[in-house]
């Protein structure tokens, strides 16, 4: 290699205008320095914040920060380590053991027998098992450490107990749009100039971020450096440059459970626009969908029901259109099915009849249902009273005997109570009418 080729390429960055050493991420640049500084978490931050009060109480104790990625999380826990006068040790569950715990539990003791106390900031603090958590409690307890973890799973389902128990949870909001757009603003004072997009682009960059201040400010940079001088870009340019921002969604975590809990409120509220946009959330995101159209099934026989009894036969066509023609062309079928749901007369007696008979039947016990509806194949049977006295349906005036049904020691029970509407406007018209010949007929 000659001695001149690091010198000339050197000169290629120069000619083209590049910085060797090229300034640091726009992220880290406006990394805030106090908390003051950040954005977005004025619940917790604000003057009458949880930890604003805990600072000013001096009675920080350990943390548990929950929130998406993006939030301040690190950030947060770094500057109470300097609000506090704390040493800041930091560690993450996906690449620490035991043995790095144990590491980070015996520097802390040495530290405090020098009168310096130490913040364990823990990053995906989940991620570790339950004997790990566990090896948290002593530490926390002697006040060793003042445990902050972050995690972006609810704590409830992740965490020991044991561990909650000894820790406040604090919740971090996704970013909204105004907390962005103080973020962008920051950004320009740094970059001396304003983004390159006007205001509609502006806005779909906002959406772009999900909440997440980190991947805001990277997606700008990536916008100015995109931008060739005076260039303004339009939404659909924007889209173009960035190749857009997959959705943060894990199947498995809490986005998944969020949004499809959005879908069914949105169909059992007869908003079809709002469950249309949550359904193609989900589809954007990679949902499977076979799980959304089982969920849609689900919603027909809870919250239609007999209401509409073509609903469910609406939800399993859908199902069977997906198999034919598989995605995307499926995906509309499944569409089409939530629309008919959001739109189809709602109610939910079916569903709440069968949990009350469910709960009666597990209290009631091995009734033996009346003897004049049992067989009687036997002659002893038949001796016992099997059978006896029981009305044909069909052979009685309006094919309806009005005889009782249920167990003796049970006695009659309502369970079905179909509302006023859809198709059981007509199966209440049929019920009351049974009643009244019921009545008529000396039954109850």
């Amino acid at each position: 290699m000659s001695p001149k080729q690091p010198r000339e390429a050197g000169n290629l960055f120069a000619a083209a205008g590049m910085e060797q050493d090229a300034p640091h991420p726009l992220p880290d640049r406006l990394r805030p320095r106090t908390l003051a500084d950040v954005v977005g978490q004025d619940h917790i931050l604000g003057p009458d914040g949880a930890l604003t009060r805990m600072l000013e109480t001096r009675t920080l104790g350990s943390l548990v920060f929950w929130g998406p990625p993006g939030t301040g999380k690190t950030t947060v826990a770094r500057l109470l380590a300097d609000a506090t006068e704390l040493h800041f040790e930091q560690i993450s569950a996906v690449f620490s053991g035991v043995a790095d715990l144990k590491k980070a539990f015996d520097a802390a003791r040495a530290r405090r027998e020098t009168g310096k106390g130490t913040l364990l900031f823990v990053d995906e603090v989940h991620r570790f098992n339950r004997a790990q958590q566990d090896s948290f409690l002593p530490v926390m307890e002697d006040g060793t450490v003042v445990l902050v973890g972050a995690t972006t799973e609810n704590p409830s389902f992740e965490l020991n107990a044991a561990l909650l128990s000894r820790a406040r949870v604090l919740v971090f909001h996704s970013l909204d749009t105004a907390a962005i757009e103080k973020l962008f603003a920051n950004a320009e004072k740094i970059e001396g100039k304003p983004l390159p997009l006007d205001a509609e682009a502006r806005a779909v960059l906002v959406r772009m971020a999900d909440g997440d201040g980190r991947a805001s400010l990277t997606l700008a940079e990536e916008v100015w450096r995109a931008a060739r001088k005076g260039e303004v870009f339009n939404a659909e340019q924007l889209q173009a440059i960035l190749q857009r921002r997959a959705p943060i969604y894990d199947k498995s975590a809490d986005g998944h459970y969020n949004l499809i809990s959005a879908l069914h409120k949105s169909v059992r509220g007869s908003d079809p626009d709002a469950a249309l946009y949550y359904l193609a959330r989900m589809f954007d995101a990679g949902e499977d969908p076979l799980f959304l159209a089982r969920r849609v099934v689900r919603m027909a026989v809870e919250d239609i029901g007999l209401a509409d009894p073509q609903a469910l036969a609406v939800c399993n066509a859908a199902k069977d259109a997906y198999d034919f023609l598989g995605s995307p062309e499926g995906e509309l079928a499944i569409a089409q099915a939530v629309v008919y749901l959001a739109t189809a007369p709602k109610s939910n007696a079916v569903y709440t009849a069968f949990g009350a008979a469910m709960q009666t039947a597990k209290q009631g016990g091995s009734l033996l249902p009346p003897k004049h509806i049992l067989n009687s194949p036997t002659k002893l049977m038949k001796s016992e009273g099997y059978g006896s006295g029981y009305q044909y349906d069909h052979d009685m005036p309006d094919a309806f005997s009005g005889q009782d049904y249920f167990p003796e020691a049970l006695g009659r029970q309502t369970f079905y109570d179909p509302p006023d509407r859809g198709f059981e406007r007509e199966i209440r018209k049929r019920l009351d009418y049974w009643q009244r010949l019921r009545k008529d007929r000396g039954g109850s």
